[in-house]
């Protein structure tokens, strides 16, 4: 029988719908139209077109860089200029003020971050640490979005390469914002972090669990929207990524690594997207302003292969149907065996 799950976080409602599940290699069938065109990779041939923002230099090689950051191209909003809010009729407006810059992760052609080594996924988080610290000192933003899109095997006509991306925004994003809200309603209640209650009510039922370590859980999500979402945790509570003890970095990169290895093998190397959720910037503190954020939020990351499309019920409902339920599917994801 189909069961509703309720997000204990942000409230949202899901439909697992065990009626509709199907075996875990069944989910996703992939396209045998994976050849790439003959055009070049824009990041490979031709780095010195993108201005770097940023560049961590390979330590054997400083004329050579290993990660650079750089303006996007097509970026959503731009740096430069005034906020400037102001309201029209009803309706509230401001400039597209903010940043939006491509993480280029490796001089490689990889296009698959799982197919990076352990030791270069840490340095990655640490340029996503040191650009969101150097984003925070802009006065006009408030919160750093960072996220990866990664495209599968390729279709024809794409040029895939290993890239995330960070976006700086003048706003707290909706999203966001139901979780600071669903963090802090559920610590003004119980006094305590629902990230680390979760934490350690599912290590203690050990059924959605695929991977630990010593510093990070990663976890099938109870109310899971899609096939195969999971969600890593780390284990010590702190609420800025950005400020985690970069000794971290390593089990951190390694469960990533893992996970993501497990989803390609496991999945037959399907598309999918990760999140990095940090708490907002806290720069004006007005009174009953972020007063517990330090105590009732919990950075993580969520992971969402996409196996399925948002059709109109979903659309019109606001309800999720997955037809995978999360212990099924940690149960299969914790079966795939993997060499890091």
């Amino acid at each position: 029988m189909p069961e509703l799950r309720k997000d204990p976080v942000v409230g949202r409602w899901v439909i697992i719908s065990t009626e509709r599940s199907k075996r875990p290699r069944d989910v996703f069938v992939l396209s045998e139209d994976t050849e790439l065109s003959g055009r070049e990779c824009a990041f490979c041939s031709n780095p010195s077109d993108y201005p770097a923002i940023f560049t961590l230099s390979d330590s054997s090689n400083p004329d050579r860089w290993h990660i650079t950051v750089v303006p996007r191209k097509n970026r959503i909003l731009q740096i430069e200029g005034e906020i400037n809010r102001r309201a029209h009729g009803l309706y509230d407006v401001m400039n597209g003020i903010g940043a939006h810059e491509l993480v280029i992760e490796t001089p490689e052609h990889i296009l698959n971050v799982a197919d990076l080594n352990v030791e270069h996924i840490d340095k990655i988080f640490s340029v996503y640490a040191l650009r969101i610290r150097d984003l925070e000192s802009d006065e006009r933003l408030r919160y750093v979005l960072i996220y990866k899109n990664y495209e599968g095997r390729g279709k024809t006509g794409t040029i895939l390469h290993s890239r995330s991306n960070i976006i700086a925004l003048p706003i707290n994003p909706k999203r966001v914002k139901e979780k600071l809200g669903g963090a802090k309603r559920y610590y003004n209640y119980h006094e305590r972090c629902i990230f680390c209650d979760i934490i350690q009510q599912e290590k203690e039922q050990a059924v959605r669990v695929i991977d630990e370590n010593e510093d990070f859980l990663a976890i099938a999500a109870f109310a899971s929207r899609f096939p195969f979402e999971m969600w890593i945790l780390p284990k010590q509570h702190l609420c800025d990524f950005y400020k985690m003890d970069p000794a971290s970095y390593r089990n951190l990169s390694t469960i990533l690594k893992r996970v993501l290895l497990k989803i390609k093998v496991g999945l037959n190397d399907p598309p999918y997207s990760w999140v990095l959720f940090t708490a907002p910037f806290r720069k004006k503190k007005r009174p009953g302003y972020w007063m517990t954020l330090e105590e009732d939020f919990h950075w993580h990351i969520e992971i969402i292969p996409q196996l399925t499309k948002i059709a109109g019920f979903e659309w019109g409902s606001g309800f999720y149907i997955n037809p995978m339920p999360p212990e099924d599917a940690a149960d299969f994801l914790k079966s795939i065996e993997v060499e890091v």
